[in-house]
């Protein structure tokens, strides 16, 4: 006997058979839905009775406690961003301490290809995941498992993108000249890109696959895989950087190390552990268009987040050696100093995605599932759990500047000072932005990407790119103490205050049209 839910996938998928019939269950045996349970789980906004240990995970998701929820998925959630910001920071301070401020300005360099690397995975991961945790919802767990399937298909494909696109002079070459690199820095991040671009598939898998693991109830499991390739990283810098003396090639080796452990365990869950609530099945890799078509929508915020950081990371690089050859810092200082004051912003917000990564199956789930009051309670502990962070984050950095300086290795008494204040003017905003990642995340979770994207440019490229690009000949003139270096780090905190406000104005609109659906007043689109 067919699924329901099978037979709604052949619907999506445009095609003229109706999935795998009976021997596609969750974990070998029937799911909710089919002939033989009498559940109608693969109608839109019914709760699938679980069948087994790994469905009953996912359907917690619809009745325990929210709060309970939160903290659960949030805290591995957290700590994974931690782990996964952790790498560049871990870089950063072995190379600083072993090869000086040209290691620092050379990862400084590499930095936005990155970023990119991290949107792409995100792009393929969060997508799918989010799409993944709305079918879940519905009851329709094939499709769910048919989007596991579409994630790692598009990982490998990336991944050859990549490595083509580093194995080409021309474009390599291309890539260092946006990055700025002066002459001395160059040859350093070109080997330091190349070596994470032909390892990049372990990324792609260890990081976006990941969240399959958060989404099918096992936050902690997903953690573990994080942690292990963290400190194996660790454990390969210090053998490969400060025993063996390699450099920013024994980095970029004992980052690949680190990712492809992760990889490794990621993959074992969804190939062999039984009881998993979703698998990663043969058939399922092959990339059907609508299916892709949601993973790309769904995943474009989080992408264009991480875009549009390599984006403002380009120009940056671009204005620090164009501004601070105008400085006794000079061209060379200004990438490492600033390059080191950006890696800690980037870390800082790494633990507010984890929150906004962790209810996001709690809100896709209960948004499918039509469960409005748990979404209200998610999206608010989220909030509240993001805000808690970003204060207390901001406290360190501003109790503990001039250490969290010094631990790169940054030893020239004046641009350890320029630092110093560099990152305390940037840090400035910092307790509200958990709201702002948080709401930006929401409307991606709902299936409401439009609205997701927008509020995730607003911050990155609307506000902030004109103001990197026009501050440095506008503060002087207001401010004639600081000069057009001093306004590359005044750029962020205005931007964040810009961006907070806007996105306040749509969540109000967004609590009030969930009013409205709860007094039955209009119908909630599930996309």
């Amino acid at each position: 006997m067919v699924r329901s839910d099978e037979r709604i996938e052949g619907s999506l998928d445009g095609e003229g058979k109706t999935g795998d019939g009976v021997s596609g269950g969750i974990s070998g045996g029937s799911v909710p839905g089919d002939g033989t349970s009498g559940g109608a789980a693969g109608e839109r906004g019914e709760e699938a009775a679980p069948v087994s240990k790994g469905d009953a995970k996912v359907a917690r998701m619809g009745t325990a406690s929210v709060p309970k929820l939160v903290v659960e998925f949030a805290i591995p959630s957290v700590v994974g961003m931690l782990v996964n910001g952790s790498y560049a920071i871990i870089n950063s301070v072995f190379l600083g301490n072993a090869v000086g401020e040209i290691g620092l300005s050379a990862i400084t360099v590499a930095n936005p290809m990155l970023i990119v690397f991290m949107a792409f995975a995100m792009l393929v991961g969060n997508g799918g995941n989010a799409l993944a945790a709305l079918r879940l919802g519905e009851g329709r767990h094939g499709e769910a498992e048919r989007a596991l399937g579409n994630v790692v298909f598009l990982s490998l494909v990336v991944w050859v993108i990549v490595a083509l696109a580093a194995a080409s002079p021309l474009i390599i070459d291309a890539v260092l000249t946006v990055s700025s690199a002066t002459d001395d820095v160059r040859p350093y991040a070109r080997i330091y890109i190349q070596i994470l671009c032909f390892g990049f598939i372990f990324q792609m898998i260890g990081m976006g696959v990941n969240n399959f693991i958060r989404t099918s109830g096992a936050p902690i499991r997903a953690l573990v895989t994080m942690v292990a390739g963290l400190l194996s990283s660790v454990a390969f810098n210090f053998l490969f950087v400060m025993m063996l003396g390699w450099g920013i090639v024994g980095s970029a080796c004992a980052s690949l190390a680190g990712q492809a452990l992760s990889c490794a365990l990621v993959l074992w869950y969804f190939i062999g552990v039984k009881d998993a609530p979703m698998h990663l099945r043969l058939r399922y890799l092959r990339p059907q268009s609508r299916l892709v078509g949601s993973i790309f929508a769904l995943g474009f915020p989080s992408f264009a987040i991480q875009a549009g950081m390599a984006i403002i990371n380009f120009l940056l690089n671009y204005q620090l050696v164009k501004y601070g050859a105008l400085t006794v810092i000079g061209a060379e200082n200004a990438l490492a100093s600033i390059g080191v004051v950006q890696r800690i912003g980037q870390f800082s917000v790494m633990p507010v995605i984890g929150v906004a990564v962790a209810i996001q199956p709690l809100l896709g789930y209960n948004y499918g599932a039509r469960k409005i009051d748990r979404v209200r309670s998610a999206y608010k502990c989220g909030v509240v759990g993001a805000s808690a962070i970003c204060v207390a984050i901001w406290a360190c950095i501003y109790l503990f500047t001039a250490g969290v300086v010094s631990a790169f290795g940054i030893t020239n008494p004046d641009l350890n000072e320029f630092t110093v204040f560099a990152m305390k003017v940037q840090f400035v905003t910092l307790p509200l932005v958990g709201f702002q990642i948080v709401s930006s995340n929401y409307f991606q979770a709902t299936g409401q990407p439009a609205k997701s994207i927008f509020l995730s440019l607003t911050r990155q490229i609307v506000f902030l790119v004109p103001l990197i690009w026009l501050l440095p000949d506008l503060l002087p003139l207001m401010a004639p103490t600081l000069n057009g270096l001093d306004a590359l780090y005044f750029a962020q905190p205005v931007a964040d205050a810009l961006s907070i406000c806007v996105t306040a104005c749509f969540v109000a609109f967004e609590m009030r049209r969930l009013g409205r659906v709860q007094r039955g007043e209009v119908d909630l689109k599930v996309r």
